[in-house]
């Protein structure tokens, strides 16, 4: 066989998201583009602000003598200096570039920090519904994922976190604002949480890395404030991007954070910069580093997003379906009128709208809908919505 039995695998559990997009390209080519609403990717379509294109403008007629060569592995220090100075203004803490490694988005970050921190056979403990790339990602390593569920509102169960920690755990994942259900963790559970880490640290005289996956900080609605991660647990690393933020996931641009009274930050991120090389992201893209430096403090309109929400919130709500209202991120995530969610989804196809199940998010019996859309594919989507909310009875 030409490929590994794990890979071989893995390849047909899939991508549910992927596969919904690819069933999306299908369709547009048989009825038309503006015949299909496609709710089933997280791809903005909303256009960078204008300070990035001023920016980039700005460097390409003045370009830098070797803007374009390799740069330290961690990035460029400018870059690094940037991102550790906001990250010091959000969370009123000290940080340095020294704590900083500009990476080739979220998910190459990611796959650093896993790399560097897991021995094989090491558990990283992930709270269902999740993105479920996790898995691969900590596959990748030769790390083993454990499922932990959530409440109704899809809000960690910490008590079952405690359970399910074993001398073996070495990290948690989190992801607030959440994919896909655009709930955001209040500060309080985050205490609860790092006080259950330093509790079962204690109790196994190990380490356990919080990672915190913040791709959707920025986007944060009805003026709730994102509660920086960092003051509740030492042994923290953030790893995010500047894809939903400033609406540039094809630039492939993020960075690592470590606390940065990390007690091994020093080796950490020597141990990420030593992964970016081997794994072959080599370096964060150079130009992008240069640009997004002076845009920290930048994002998209969030009040967008917050106009898209409200629109399909609405809606579903008055058509039946039971959702938990998203507080950031662009994604909501219904309970499917059928126990099986793959058949609703397939139902919901015939209509030429497409969604993703919730079992492709670890979460069967839900499905996920993004709204990072134009709005003509939000208003086009009701219609096949509402006749599957009245074949199954939900108004």
């Amino acid at each position: 066989m030409s490929i590994s039995d794990n890979v071989r695998t893995r390849m047909a559990e899939g991508s549910w998201i992927r596969k919904m997009f690819e069933e999306g390209a299908i369709l547009k080519q048989q009825y038309g583009e503006e015949n299909v609403f496609d709710l089933s990717l997280g791809n903005p379509v909303m256009e960078p602000p204008p300070e990035f294109d001023e920016e980039l403008k700005r460097m390409i007629e003045n370009p830098m003598p070797g803007m374009h060569r390799y740069m330290p592995n961690a990035g460029y220090p400018e870059a690094r200096a940037a991102v550790a100075a906001q990250l010091s203004l959000e969370t009123g803490m000290k940080f340095t570039l020294d704590s900083i490694v500009m990476t080739c988005g979220a998910a190459g970050a990611m796959n650093l920090v896993l790399k560097t921190i897991l021995n094989r056979g090491e558990e990283v403990i992930v709270f269902a519904p999740y993105f479920m790339e996790f898995g691969n990602y900590i596959d990748n390593h030769g790390g083993l994922t454990r499922v932990v569920p959530t409440d109704e509102r899809f809000i960690p169960k910490l008590d079952a976190l405690e359970a399910a920690i074993t001398a073996k755990t070495k990290a948690i994942i989190i992801n607030s604002p959440n994919n896909p259900t655009g709930v955001v963790y209040s500060e309080g559970l985050i205490h609860q949480l790092g006080d259950l880490l330093l509790k079962k640290e204690t109790q196994y005289d190990t380490q356990i890395f919080l990672i915190s996956d913040e791709a959707y900080r920025k986007i944060i609605y009805d003026g709730l404030k994102y509660p920086p991660v960092f003051p509740h647990h030492r042994h923290t690393v953030v790893a995010t991007s500047h894809s939903k933020d400033l609406a540039l996931p094809g630039e492939r641009i993020g960075y690592i954070a470590v606390h940065p009274e990390c007690s091994q930050r020093e080796e950490l991120v020597g141990g990420f910069i030593f992964c970016n090389r081997i794994l072959g992201f080599v370096n964060a893209p150079a130009l992008m580093q240069h640009v997004v430096r002076s845009l920290q403090q930048v994002t998209v309109s969030v009040d967008e997003y917050q106009k898209k929400r409200d629109f399909l919130y609405s809606h579903l709500v008055e058509m039946g379906y039971s959702v938990v209202k998203p507080q950031g991120a662009f994604y909501m995530f219904p309970k499917s009128p059928l126990e099986d969610e793959v058949a609703f989804v397939e139902e919901l196809r015939q209509w030429n709208v497409l969604t993703v199940p919730g079992r492709g998010f670890g979460t069967p019996g839900y499905f996920r809908l993004s709204y990072c859309v134009d709005d003509r594919t939000l208003e086009g989507s009701l219609s096949g919505l509402k006749k599957a909310a009245q074949k199954f009875n939900l108004c």
